[in-house]
């Protein structure tokens, strides 16, 4: 089964909203929809979806205030949100984009213009870059330089695995799921099975060796956390 991203769909007219659902869903999003300001932000607090495709004019909060209300909120500070309204004046699109917007459409639209609309701000979400030194107990990785030690010894890891590294090693004791590890490490514009992370993390702790290796802790029910505890309770304790 393929990564499908989702679609939040803020929009009051239901004739307008199913035809966009039927469109994404054939295309291979996954598409929900909320008909006012209310439902879209329990939607929003339920699950937070890959792109929101927001109506300017909707009962209860315009679709411009939850712009703004949602970009100050760290939570769905970085979802992109395409504006979707009847306002076609240049006016109108600049107080869109200032209120948060990443694009903006005018009905009527095509809907393979707003699939490429979509499919561009999904592209703009580019994987976290690699850069740096990062050392977490005796795990050293150098970006610069593409090596990777543990203990002084030189290991040789994958692309793929060491930008996983990488990432954990940049984010170690936070639990990550599967999907937020597709978004960050390999870009939410690749459609790939959650369970390929699985495949690359089992490598990734073969690469490490038997004590590096237990660093990568897998949480269950939640995903993977990488910490210097599992290294450091494996470790021999000196003689005195």
């Amino acid at each position: 089964m393929r990564h499908q991203p989702g679609v939040l769909i803020v929009e009051d007219e239901s004739a307008i909203a199913e035809l966009i659902a039927v469109n994404l869903r054939h295309s291979g999003f996954r598409p929900t929809w909320a008909m006012d300001s209310a439902t879209a932000q329990r939607e929003l607090d339920a699950v937070l979806p890959d792109v929101i495709l927001l109506d300017w004019m909707l009962p209860g909060e315009s679709g411009l205030l939850l712009a703004k209300r949602w970009r100050a909120n760290p939570r769905t500070k970085d979802v992109p949100i395409i504006m979707l309204t009847a306002r076609g004046d240049e006016s109108d699109r600049v107080a869109g984009l200032d209120a948060g917007a990443d694009d903006y459409i005018a009905k009527p639209f095509s809907t393979k213009e707003l699939l490429a609309r979509i499919r561009a701000v999904l592209r703009r979400r580019a994987p976290e870059q690699v850069s740096g030194v990062v050392s977490i107990g005796a795990l050293s990785l150098d970006a610069s330089t593409y090596r990777v030690s543990f203990n002084e010894q030189m290991l040789k890891l994958g692309p793929t695995e060491f930008k996983l590294l990488h990432y954990f090693m940049s984010h170690a004791e936070r639990v990550h799921s599967r999907s937020q590890l597709l978004d960050k490490v390999w870009g939410d514009h690749v459609f790939i099975e959650e369970r390929t992370v699985d495949v690359h993390v089992k490598r990734l702790r073969e690469a490490l060796g038997l004590i590096a290796g237990q660093m990568i802790e897998t949480v269950r029910g939640a995903g993977y956390r990488l910490t210097a505890q599992s290294a450091l309770a494996s470790v021999p304790s000196p003689r005195v």
